[in-house]
């Protein structure tokens, strides 16, 4: 400690966040280290939180009576070969025999997948806030079990009627929310400065590879078994690692009882500068937090960097099924391909920052790097789409590039909070993403009234809008976004001292 003490002085600001070199852990350490373990198993809790969270878009097809009530999941006219996986342009007697049809139309099955969305929107700031209490274990544990009891329990909801079905989406919407906006707490103890970037990506990049095996799985379930065990195949793998939550995860690193004393001693000397241990829990700065202009750079810039994500989550696979005449089973593969690359760029997205910290970049140059890296390129490579004579290369290659990229973000923007207020980054990036998700009810909406009235120069239009609301958000983060601790963070701390 009195190592430590005599290094304090030579610190520049949080800013530039220069690490002194005896707070470098050696090489050797990271990967196998408790705190990368940790941030392993964020990844799986969100690839089971996603995967039961977008199971329904899947199983949707093979749930209703025609495949001609499906919005636009596949534009091609040819018909699928019998012996297609998925067989999702099959009739409902090559389904499997105990599997349910239901006469749902089009705006039935729209208002289905909507009610997985407001729920989030309640509980992504109230779980941030409430994990900086209690703790991320609790919070998230218990999300993710009650996530998968209602997977498990969804069948026999839609069996039941449409309300019921709904009426359980929304609660498993609010369950996955604060799944999500739960986890952010842990970083507050178990990252440090110079390291979260990279434990944080790691963590959300399960978001990406859940998203990515149920496209590429879903429909093989579904024809093998019938659609009702997509949902008890996820549920059941969601209570069973509740168990394994609830035994190796610890909210920090002095309540672990296996961690090496030297990579303790490390993560709690590192964040010694930014956050000091008070008697008692100090209320939120609500009123400050609303003046901050670098608190609503995040807030504008999540929202857009999300109706990036949005539009292409939901319309890659849209779009390749308009423009080439091809079935669902290609479709479906060329739809994975860019997710798997951007669960990649994802992770290496967050060692780059990090590496980048540890040459001297500023704190602030990296976040906003990040962040440009994860929208700008992203939307100018849809918007060049519609001006190129359509070929199977150019279009999955645009795609692709454009979804790789768009994860880079995630060491920018999305956890710009642990930087300008640590005491209360577990609440700002809930809310940050709360405010994001706003756009995941939008843009669906928005993108299909342009594709409707439209349908020579819709996608177009989808895509200049995409690229309008992507720099509009950019541009406001640029210019106002910051990576020093506001004085509102910091003040409580200074007045106890």
């Amino acid at each position: 400690m009195a190592e430590l003490s005599a290094t304090a002085g030579k610190r520049k600001c949080s800013q530039d966040m220069q690490v002194d070199e005896k707070l470098v852990p050696k090489k050797g350490l990271n990967l196998c280290s408790t705190r990368y373990g940790v941030a392993f198993i964020i990844h799986i809790c969100n690839f089971i939180a996603t995967a039961q969270l977008a199971v329904i878009s899947i199983t949707m097809v093979a749930m209703v009576n025609s495949t001609d009530h499906r919005f636009q999941f596949n534009g091609s006219t040819e018909g699928l070969p019998g012996d297609s996986f998925g067989g999702l342009n099959d009739t409902p007697a090559s389904l499997p025999a105990r599997a349910p049809v239901y006469n749902w139309s089009p705006q039935i099955q729209g208002i289905i997948f909507g009610s997985a969305s407001y729920g989030m929107l309640l509980t992504l700031t109230l779980s941030g806030y409430l994990a900086g209490r209690v703790g991320t274990k609790r919070v998230v544990g218990v999300s993710l079990f009650a996530s998968s009891i209602l997977n498990i329990f969804t069948p026999l909801a839609a069996e039941l009627g449409l309300v019921s079905l709904i009426a359980t989406r929304i609660l498993l919407s609010l369950s996955q929310g604060s799944v999500l906006g739960g986890q952010y707490a842990l970083w507050e103890k178990w990252g440090p400065p110079h390291e979260r970037s990279r434990l944080c990506s790691i963590g959300l990049s399960g978001m990406t590879l859940g998203t990515f095996t149920i496209i590429l799985l879903g429909g093989i379930i579904c024809q093998t078994l019938g659609w009702p065990f997509a949902f008890y195949i996820l549920g059941a793998m969601g209570c069973v690692y509740c168990l394994f939550w609830f035994v190796l995860l610890y909210d920090d690193p002095v309540s672990h009882p296996w961690i090496n004393v030297t990579e303790k001693e490390y993560i709690l000397s590192s964040l010694a500068h930014q956050i000091e241990v008070s008697p008692c829990k100090q209320p939120l700065p609500i009123k400050a937090m609303l003046r901050s202009l670098p608190i609503w750079s995040m807030f504008v810039c999540g929202f857009s960097h999300q109706w990036l994500i949005v539009t292409l989550i939901v319309y890659i696979p849209t779009y390749i099924g308009s423009v080439f005449n091809i079935n669902i089973r290609d479709n479906g593969f060329l739809s994975a391909l860019p997710f798997i690359i951007a669960w990649v760029t994802g992770m290496l997205g967050g060692h780059l920052a990090d590496f980048l910290l540890t040459k001297n970049f500023r704190l602030i140059t990296v976040r906003k790097a990040a962040t440009f890296l994860g929208n700008f390129p992203s939307s100018v490579l849809l918007v060049v789409l519609p001006f190129l004579t359509p070929s199977y290369i150019t279009t999955m290659i645009l795609l692709t590039l454009s979804c790789g990229l768009s994860p880079f973000s995630q060491s920018g923007v999305y956890i710009n909070a642990l930087d300008i207020a640590p005491r209360h980054s577990s609440f700002l990036m809930g809310t940050t993403r709360a405010f994001a998700y706003i756009s995941g009810i939008l843009a669906p909406s928005v993108n299909g009234f342009l594709l409707n009235q439209d349908p020579e120069f819709g996608w177009r239009n989808v895509f200049l809008l995409l690229l309008a609301i992507n720099l509009s958000g950019l541009t406001f983060y640029l210019v106002f976004g910051d990576a020093e601790v506001q004085d509102w963070a910091k003040e409580r701390k200074l007045t106890r001292l």
